[in-house]
């Protein structure tokens, strides 16, 4: 079985609300502070997914949201 590297980032609103975000890491122990400052963010819409979906399916979810994103910078 291979592995997939994952991060947990968390964001903490004023408001006190929390929101986790599951993705493929930004921040490792080789990079600078200077590497790591936040340049944009992107929310998306949001969307409904079952939930028993498989990590493959909501890999490929992603992966398309991504295009779908690039796409519209383009």
């Amino acid at each position: 079985m291979s592995e997939l590297a994952l991060q947990l980032i968390t964001v903490e609103l004023e408001n006190g609300k929390q929101g986790v975000f599951i993705g493929g890491p930004l921040i490792t122990d080789d990079y600078t502070e200077e590497e790591t400052q936040v340049d944009s963010i992107w929310f998306s819409e949001i969307q409904e997914v079952s939930d028993n979906i498989t990590l493959a399916e909501l890999l490929n979810f992603v992966t398309k949201e991504i295009r779908s994103r690039n796409n519209q910078l383009n």
